[in-house]
């Protein structure tokens, strides 16, 4: 019995040794001070030496835009470092082409601000703001996705192009224990300033997801920051071909929202994918659009059909309706959202066709 109660006694001695010693080195070796991040060589920020370059840009309310909420699995958060920010690591060469690694660019999210560091990021991100907004409302359209619009303060609007994006804040909830940011495309017409509609589809063990789907309610307060992204409407005479599945339609329906207001009649085709009957959402709203707008024809594919859906619309992936019906792609360009796997095929397919890659615009998500 004594033996064991030595045991014992020694164990958590040393224990409480680690811990101490780990508390230290936490205070002292991993304590880097104040540090200067200075941005396109006219702009300088003071922040506490140790944490990431997004995080640190964050709390100055510069916003990087960052799809997985900082965690490297998007390698959206690319910003161009002059100085400091050591070498680069094994989580960034993931996301990062030889030219990235050639001009110094990294990803803010993995690179630790631990000294004096210059970076440059492209001067439109100051003019991204943060939102205190509340929701206005927010529907189920299918069993796992639901359709939100917020509210703006009354002295307060956003100024976006039809097809980019917002990043929602998802705060701690049961269950979750951070605060992160996801990206969500913008589904409503950019001439309603005061308000923003997002598309958000349940993804099991989600934070973000989660939290939209079972701890946010009406009237409840959000934050989120934007607008971001290089995928919008390009104004020119050349026909359209749009593809999205699922949430995907999100960005789609700006743009066509954007046309409506604009009374801009160019030829556009949307494939838009899905699994079954069920998850076919904006129905009477896209049909509304094929009325609005002459030249604007709307395919929806179901993959999983079935003969109780009494379906009798285009079956198979949204692949198989654009092999079917796009012709070529002379004088066409393309605006895609959906899953990486379904955009790679997508753009083989339209590459096939004859419309040059970049004539190809579009928004990946996971």
């Amino acid at each position: 019995m004594g033996t064991i109660l030595i045991t014992v006694g020694t164990i958590s001695s040393i224990t409480g040794i680690l811990a101490f010693l780990l508390s230290l080195a936490n205070r002292t070796i991993a304590n880097y001070g104040e540090v200067n991040i200075t941005i396109n060589d006219d702009k300088e920020y003071v922040v506490d030496g140790g944490d990431t370059l997004l995080s640190s840009l964050i709390e100055n309310k510069i916003f990087i835009p960052s799809a997985c909420g900082g965690k490297g699995s998007c390698g959206y958060c690319k910003v161009k470092v002059i100085e400091g920010g050591g070498p680069v690591l094994p989580t960034e060469l993931g996301y990062l082409t030889d030219d990235d690694v050639k001009n110094n660019v990294r990803l803010s999210c993995q690179c630790k601000v631990k000294e004096n560091i210059k970076i440059e990021i492209p001067e439109e991100l100051f003019s991204v703001k943060e939102y205190d907004a509340n929701v206005d409302y927010i529907k189920d359209v299918t069993p796992t996705i639901k359709h939100l619009r917020f509210k703006l303060p009354d002295d307060e609007e956003i100024n976006f192009k039809p097809g980019q994006y917002i990043q929602l804040k998802a705060p701690k909830y049961k269950g979750n224990s951070e605060e992160v940011y996801r990206a969500y495309s913008i589904a409503s017409s950019p001439f309603d300033t005061k308000h923003i509609e997002l598309i958000i589809g349940y993804v099991p063990n989600g934070i973000c997801t989660t939290y939209v789907h079972q701890f946010l309610n009406e009237k409840d307060n959000v934050v989120f920051n934007g607008p971001y992204g290089d995928f919008y409407y390009h104004d020119n005479d050349r026909e359209m071909v749009m593809v999205g599945v699922g949430t995907g339609m999100a960005p789609i329906l700006a743009i066509l929202n954007y046309m409506k207001a604009e009374n801009i009649n160019r030829k556009a085709t949307f494939y838009f994918g899905a699994r079954h009957l069920e998850d076919l959402f904006f129905m009477d709203e896209l049909e509304n659009l094929q009325q609005e707008l002459p030249n604007f024809r709307f395919i929806p594919c179901l993959s999983r059909a079935t003969e109780e859906d009494g379906w009798d619309g285009e079956q198979g992936r949204v692949t198989d309706s654009l092999k079917k019906y796009l012709e070529n792609g002379g004088n066409k360009e393309a605006y895609l959202c959906g899953s990486p796997r379904m955009i790679d095929s997508v753009v083989d397919i339209l590459t096939n066709k004859g419309i040059p890659k970049d004539l190809i615009y579009y928004d990946k998500f996971e």
